[in-house]
């Protein structure tokens, strides 16, 4: 490990050299889906993104006879240790090469950071929040990726089983999904049902709705309530709540989002569900994770126009009273048929718990197929 030299990250320049490094490593490979360096540059900025009102980072770059070798972010997040009762820190946004020593050499700098912070136990890979890509691959590494989750190449995992002291902390799953021909008849059926019985019904969103109606608000509201006991989750802020309508919503296909509201309870928003065109083929051809000069194109391709196969589960959430009622056989009603419109061929789950047969039961009727697994790892600082 002598020959490995680890740069703490100072300045913005250190900062595009940690965010590039990603697109270096990654070059040509047919899985992994670039984030827009514009995002990145935004979520790791401590002046730009709201999770610093809660969080504290420091970012690390490894550098081998010159050469750099890997990097990784260090994150304490008070919010979700005060929530877990927790003294950790957490490591993100980790990449290296397949040298066992410069992993060590990145995840002891997180674990020398945390230990300087009074941390007990170092845990990753995580984001400042829930919002941030979480979990490192460890079955379905030739599959491709998605705008939300992480890609790594199959010695991450490997590397980490070698190490000393680390576990397994969570697994998530994540499901390949067929778009059926027509709305499956559990579907239907039960849709129908609930309308009469529960006198639950859809609600498609307008701009006014979102950005004057404070719908924008409640759907990032009922976030915070239906994903507050998932795994390490820490709730939103309202400052967080506003940046993510300004980043998200101005763009959204408003089509492919569902409200779910009570007309018994002064409509009260009882789920939803937040659903995108996969932006994973667009994003590929982004060079280097930049709109210009023709990722731009790529995307609107994508967002506006539906050319691609499938489509992302970005958000789903019911509130505890509505699960047992069936109100997601509403949602999946109203969703398919404009994923038929569209010609969407297959949906992809974003990461779930494994233990969270609740919502894997619901996919029931796609024909789905538990095609990823993912690992969060944890160590205790001696």
């Amino acid at each position: 490990m002598s020959n490995i030299v680890i740069k703490r990250v100072e300045n913005k320049k250190d900062l595009r050299t940690f965010i590039d490094f990603h697109y270096d490593l990654y070059a040509g490979n047919a899985y992994d889906v670039p984030n827009l360096y514009s995002d990145e540059f935004n979520t790791l900025s401590r002046d730009r993104n709201a999770a610093f009102d809660f969080c504290e980072a420091e970012y690390y770059l490894a550098y081998r006879d010159g050469r750099l070798v890997g990097r990784v972010a260090a994150i304490i997040n008070h919010r979700a240790n005060e929530r877990w009762d927790r003294q950790d820190v957490r490591f993100g946004w980790i990449d290296f090469v397949d040298d066992i020593e410069v992993t060590r050499a990145l995840l002891q700098a997180v674990e020398d950071y945390g230990r300087e912070k009074g941390m007990k136990s170092i845990v990753g890979p995580l984001g400042f929040t829930d919002m941030d890509p979480e979990g490192m691959l460890t079955m379905g590494f030739d599959k491709l990726g998605t705008m939300p989750t992480i890609y790594n190449y199959p010695y991450y995992p490997e590397h980490m089983e070698r190490l000393e002291g680390w576990s397994k902390d969570n697994d998530y799953v994540e499901y390949f999904l067929e778009v059926p021909d027509q709305i499956p008849e559990k579907y239907s059926k039960i849709a129908q049902m609930i309308e009469k019985r529960y006198n639950l019904h859809v609600r498609k969103l307008t701009r006014k709705d979102i950005f004057k109606g404070g719908y924008g608000r409640k759907l990032f509201e009922l976030v915070n309530e239906t994903y507050k006991d998932l795994y390490g989750f820490s709730q939103l802020t309202d400052r967080q709540i506003e940046q993510y309508i300004k980043m998200y919503l101005p763009l959204a296909d408003l089509s492919l989002i569902t409200v779910i509201e009570d007309g018994n309870n002064d409509n009260k928003m009882a789920g939803m569900g937040i659903t995108i065109p996969s932006l994973s083929r667009a994003l590929q051809k982004c060079r280097r994770g930049r709109l210009f000069p023709f990722g731009w194109y790529h995307l609107l391709r994508a967002i506006k126009f539906h050319k691609t196969e499938g489509v992302d589960l970005l958000l789903m959430g019911f509130l505890p009273e509505y699960r047992a009622k069936g109100a997601n056989a509403l949602l999946f009603a109203d969703l398919i048929p404009r994923y038929q419109a569209y010609g969407f061929k297959w949906g992809e789950s974003q990461v779930e718990m494994e233990s969270n047969e609740g919502v894997q039961s619901q996919w029931g009727p796609l024909a789905p197929t538990n095609h990823k697994r993912r690992r969060c790892y944890r160590k205790t600082i001696e």
